[in-house]
């Protein structure tokens, strides 16, 4: 009963992420009116879908990475209970925060409801040098690096377009951003489903590759059916943009979390989406900094938020 409990609350988290997570890449195909949200939509699924399935030949070494070993002993670590607590407390976080429109990291929440788990389970040994790998440094690297990259690059391409009289190729520009959002999204992908994964593979049923596309399936539908409030902040709210912002945003955004992967830079890809938006929009003077401040924030307590619910979830379990 238990493991059947953990595998239903793992396909919860992975829905609740696919309504959080998978229109990032495709915001800025949307906010720039280049396509409408469900042709958005439906490219990000596609393509999310497509990086799961790579999942399953290239994402071992993340599942590892996402089982909540070193930060506390094995022995808890492995146990369904703990799992259980991980995959409803982080669920659950990620499920509000879609509710309410705010992107947020499903890293973050794993990690802080591991933490929450771990701290009832084993006290302050759990390993808090973890956090500064995990949370502190995406939370302090993302935002800046991708403001400054894509308000940068953006300024760039618009100086040399009025310097040099371009005449840019809109279907060029479309094609080029639809390519960027594709790359950003099958990454996602690629990644997310090996951190979900992880929490149900102490079921001795699931082979790898079977789990992988059980969450990959998951994903997809919370995708399609609640990405409507995400869709609505990070394609309206932060600013109004047009096609050479948007590609301009997406193009930094693929950019930096395929270098961030490559070189294991600790930067959090929902951060740097929303951050590459919010970048462009400053140099038009249209960023809302007002919707920006409040997403900054959530951020900031998207971790103790998990922590708590994984700390309260994990004890009632024992209970």
């Amino acid at each position: 009963m238990l493991l059947i409990s953990l595998f239903i609350a793992t396909l919860f988290l992975a829905y609740a992420n696919g309504a959080n997570d998978n229109f990032k890449g495709v915001a800025t195909l949307f906010g720039s009116r280049t396509t409408s949200y469900q042709t958005a939509i439906l490219w990000a699924t596609f393509t999310t879908f497509a990086g799961s399935l790579t999942a399953t030949y290239l994402g071992r070494t993340i599942v590892k990475e996402f089982t909540g070993k070193g930060i506390l002993p094995d022995a808890i670590a492995n146990a369904p209970e703990f799992h259980l607590a991980v995959a409803i407390a982080s669920g659950l976080t990620v499920l509000l925060a879609t509710t309410m429109g705010f992107p947020i990291s499903t890293s973050h929440s794993l990690i802080g409801a591991m933490f929450g788990a771990g701290l009832v389970a084993f006290g302050l040994q759990v390993n808090f040098a973890i956090l500064g790998i995990y949370f502190i440094f995406p939370l302090l690297l993302s935002p800046i690096i991708a403001i400054a990259f894509s308000a940068g690059i953006y300024s760039l391409i618009n100086y040399l377009s009025i310097r040099l009289n371009w005449q840019l190729n809109h279907k060029i520009i479309d094609t080029l951003h639809y390519i960027s959002a594709g790359i950003f999204s099958f990454a996602r992908g690629l990644n997310d489903t090996s951190k979900i994964v992880s929490i149900v593979l102490i079921i001795d049923y699931f082979s790898l590759s079977g789990a992988m596309i059980t969450i990959a399936m998951a994903m997809g539908l919370g995708g399609l059916l609640n990405s409507q409030k995400i869709a609505e902040t990070m394609s309206t709210k932060i600013t109004s943009m047009n096609r050479i912002q948007g590609v301009s945003a997406n193009m930094i955004t693929s950019i930096l979390v395929i270098l961030a992967s490559n070189f294991g830079l600790p930067v959090s890809t929902t951060h740097v989406a929303v951050s590459s938006i919010f970048g462009v929009g400053l140099v038009g003077s249209k960023a809302n900094k007002y919707i920006f401040y409040q997403i900054l924030l959530v951020w900031l307590v998207n971790l103790p938020i998990a922590t708590i619910i994984g700390g309260i979830t994990y004890r009632l379990l024992q209970g």
